[in-house]
């Protein structure tokens, strides 16, 4: 197990919860996390508990919480060192914070982060969590949904398993972020990307990754940045990765959140897929997000 980057371990999960209130919130995951101001300095022992609550239920949430994001980068580095995030101008003045926004004047069927993806699962060493706090909210719609990893290998067949484990994927930034996307990101007017031919480079990582903390296998691949597989023909690699695409994302292993003013969640990006829902035409959605590093993916 990896624990280079993990300032805190989770705490035991053999005992109760006993510095803050966990709800579970989802059939295929999610909880509610009360008990706490994450405005405040977290002693080892509740940032401990709140490790363990997202790795046992890979997101949760926080309600009614209003932090800077000056205290929005002291929360995430609890859980460990910042993660780069290319493409994307940092907030003024905050260089491990950006702004996810939807612009009311914006009326393209799509939003940042409105195709399946595990964030930046391009970089060598994907990051381990996303914390995203919603400073403004539409009336209606502008849901995030995650889909559970571990689900999605292990209802597959114990054949299809075995192959998968055998598989690398090629990630790449390309179609998020290659330089003929930029006008696709000019629409975002609520946002600063630069896209660039950095974007074309290559990661392989397994198709079946072991979590690094708890052990369990889940699969790695989305829709977003997983561009093939590796050893594969082009017609091959698609063949397979849309099924994986539409299986691992299925309802079922879903969980839907409706943000309200003062949300975070905070969820673990090496057994999760999510995305953003763009149903809010005429409204602005407006939050801020810190990426806390992970490590390399490993079979």
């Amino acid at each position: 197990m990896t624990t280079s980057i993990i300032p805190v371990p989770a705490s035991n999960s053999e005992n109760a919860y006993e510095q803050i209130v966990v709800e579970r919130y989802g059939g295929a995951g999610g909880a509610i996390v009360s008990g706490v101001d994450l405005s405040h300095d977290l002693d080892d022992a509740v940032v401990a508990e709140i490790r363990r609550a997202v790795l046992e239920h890979h997101v949760v949430f926080f309600r009614g919480q209003s932090l800077t994001p000056v205290q929005q980068v002291a929360f995430s580095r609890r859980f460990g060192p910042y993660s780069p995030v290319p493409f994307i101008e940092p907030v003024a003045d905050h260089p491990e914070v950006i702004a996810v926004v939807r612009d009311a004047s914006e009326h393209q069927p799509f939003t940042f982060g409105s195709l399946w993806h595990s964030d930046f699962s391009f970089l060598e060493e994907p990051p381990f969590g996303s914390v995203l706090q919603a400073l403004q909210v539409p009336p209606y719609g502008g849901d995030t949904i995650w889909a559970n990893q571990y689900l999605a290998l292990e209802t597959l067949s114990a054949g299809m398993q075995e192959m998968l484990t055998g598989l690398n994927g090629v990630h790449s930034a390309r179609d998020g972020y290659g330089p003929e996307m930029q006008g696709v990101h000019n629409m975002f007017k609520g946002m600063s990307v630069t896209t660039s031919d950095d974007a074309l480079a290559e990661q392989i990582h397994p198709v079946v990754r072991t979590h690094p903390e708890t052990g369990r296998r889940c699969l790695f691949v989305n829709r977003q940045y997983t561009v093939g597989i590796d050893r594969m023909r082009d017609n091959e690699s698609k063949f397979l990765l849309d099924f994986l695409a539409n299986h691992s994302t299925q309802a079922a292993f879903t969980v839907r959140w409706h943000w309200q003013l003062g949300d975070i969640a905070f969820w673990d990006n090496r057994c999760l897929q999510h995305l953003a829902m763009a149903d809010f035409v005429g409204y602005r959605r407006s939050m801020i997000r810190t990426t806390v590093a992970g490590d390399k993916p490993r079979k």
